[in-house]
């Protein structure tokens, strides 16, 4: 008997056998090709959050609001007076300085790569120069009898505490070792700020006492006084200091 040679396979048998009638080979690659949920949630937000942050910070849509914006809120207490003080000074004169504080702090056996800090800070403050007018001792003022003549003594001027003005002082620059920067990072160090504000005002009162204030609120406290008295009647006036 002659025997039967199988048909030939053709493209067509091909796609028919790779093609799954009932569609379970798509679905099965489909379901191999997602990632589960999840995994695809936290990327979704990640990527809504990052989305969120680009467009306010480039200020994309000007009127969404920044969803990232900080706020300010004073939780402090009121202020406590503490004590009143009577005062008898007259201020005549006051002088504005400006300091630049330069503070290095370095180690003896490292290098400042490693420890050190240095730090810039612009420093602003003023100085006045007051009289005492309640130090006046027993006969300072004399009038005579017909009231038209009178003389002062005034004690010297001083200089009141040197006051800063945080508002006009500010840190410049500062570098700092490595060692310095993983410190600042784990704890702040207010002492820094505070020592660096004491220097500051130290070199300001320094620097008033090589200034004419004193002499220059003598000068006015006695135009002062001359005015006063003048406008009380009096027709010479004479005004001392020692």
């Amino acid at each position: 008997m002659a025997r039967r040679s199988a048909p030939e396979r053709t493209s067509e048998h091909d796609e028919e056998s790779d093609t799954d009638p009932s569609g379970g080979g798509g679905r099965a690659g489909a379901a191999r090709g997602r990632l589960p949920w999840y995994f695809g949630l936290p990327i979704a937000l990640a990527g809504v959050l990052a989305l969120l942050l680009v467009t306010a910070r480039l200020d994309l849509f000007p009127g969404l609001p920044d969803p990232f914006a900080r706020r300010e809120v004073d939780r402090s207490g009121p202020a406590v007076l503490k004590s009143i003080q009577n005062m008898s000074r007259y201020t005549a004169a006051t002088g504005d300085f400006q300091v630049i504080v330069d503070l290095d702090q370095d180690a003896r056996f490292l290098p400042s790569q490693l420890l050190g800090k240095r730090t810039l800070y612009v420093a602003a403050g003023s100085v006045g120069a007051y009289v005492d007018l309640g130090a006046l001792p027993g006969g300072a003022v004399t009038v005579s009898e017909d009231r038209r003549t009178a003389s002062v003594r005034l004690p010297h001027a001083k200089l009141a505490d040197a006051t800063l003005d945080v508002r006009r002082s500010y840190v410049f620059s500062q570098q700092r070792g490595l060692f310095d920067r993983i410190g600042d990072f784990f704890s702040g160090n207010p002492g820094d700020q505070q020592r660096l504000e004491v220097l500051a005002t130290e070199k300001i009162q320094t620097a008033a006492r090589d200034t004419a204030l004193t002499a220059t609120a003598e000068t006015n406290t006695t135009a002062m006084l001359q005015g006063l008295l003048r406008s009380l009647g009096f027709t010479t006036v004479d005004v001392t200091t020692g």
